[in-house]
């Protein structure tokens, strides 16, 4: 009896350390939603304020994260490359199951949909919040290559299945060479090498616009979110968004595991593979001719889900002693 006693307190304290990662983020993505419902921000505010933290905000945070990194101590390459290998592998499963069990003029959003994180944002604060400066620090560079993953594996599967654009490696590699969010992180990576500091004013202004990045782009999230479009979910959404939030997440760190990976790089990995379907991958389907509604309910069913399995994945890993 004194031992269960005294295993509650352990129990209450995971679970408090969990919520205190997951509950601020998705704390802002539900303020979002209410200010959108309220009428205090609107469509014209999302867009124009996505736009500035993919533009300027974001870019300027992974800037200064990086360049005041550790590249001996922050800068994980072995777990930058597992992660990055293991999500095209687990792409290419979900892929051979859209064949199984996806209808052809589907696949290429469902796909997409349950591989495609919204790593550089939710990803990227969820690790802030549980790793501080150097969850900050890794996951900036963990972004930048999934995003250039991202954009192939996204363009290729889409093209694949659509009626309207092919897959052109030229388009592919011009999205990937002026996308502001890789121009920042490449931009920092020799002054991070070389020790270059820059002067305190220009750190301290750049600060200033790296503050608005994961508040805003989460308020954001909140707003672009549809209900509707949770409610027309079928059976394909709910099965894109559980290999994103569950099987993919699940798989990673299970191989992460076998390789030996554990406490604040097992960690980070999940919370990247566990992260929801990015909302680009909406406007990508538009833009494909393929099925956006589709696309719209993965988003938001999976963002709806991962408020659950990114608290469990984080208090049964903590409880285990693996992060």
């Amino acid at each position: 009896m004194l031992s269960e006693q005294e295993g509650l307190p352990i129990d209450i304290s995971i679970l408090a350390s969990t919520l205190g990662v997951s509950l601020p983020v998705f704390a802002m993505v539900f303020i979002g939603t209410v200010l959108k419902r309220l009428g205090w921000i609107d469509q014209a505010f999302v867009d124009t304020a996505s736009s500035l933290v993919f533009r300027l905000t974001m870019p300027t945070l992974l800037f200064l994260s990086l360049l005041r990194a550790d590249p001996g101590q922050d800068l994980k390459l072995g777990l930058v490359g597992f992660y990055l290998v293991i999500s095209v592998a687990i792409f290419l499963v979900i892929w051979g199951w859209a064949l199984w069990r996806c209808p052809r003029v589907d696949r290429g959003v469902f796909v997409q949909g349950a591989f495609r994180g919204n790593c550089g944002i939710v990803g990227l604060a969820l690790s802030a919040n549980m790793y501080g400066d150097f969850g900050l620090s890794l996951g900036s560079v963990m972004a930048g290559g999934i995003i250039i993953v991202n954009l192939v594996m996204s363009a290729i599967v889409l093209s694949v299945y659509s009626p309207v654009v092919s897959s052109r490696p030229l388009a592919i590699l011009k999205d990937v060479a002026t996308n502001p969010l890789i121009i920042g992180i490449v931009a920092a990576l020799p002054l991070t090498y070389l020790h270059l500091d820059l002067p305190p004013w220009l750190m301290t202004s750049g600060d200033y616009l790296a503050s608005l990045s994961l508040p805003l782009a989460l308020i954001c999230i909140g707003g672009s979110l549809s209900l509707q479009a949770a409610r027309e979910s079928g059976t394909l959404a709910l099965s894109a968004s559980l290999w994103k939030v569950a099987f993919m997440p699940a798989i990673g760190v299970a191989l992460a595991l076998a390789v030996g990976f554990r406490g604040a790089e097992l960690g980070m990995l999940f919370l990247f593979l566990g992260s929801p379907t990015a909302a680009v991958a909406y406007v990508m389907a538009r833009g494909a001719g393929a099925n956006q509604r589709l696309a719209a309910s993965i988003i938001m069913l999976s963002t709806l889900l991962s408020m659950v399995s990114i608290s469990v994945g984080i208090m049964v890993l903590t409880a285990a002693k693996l992060v």
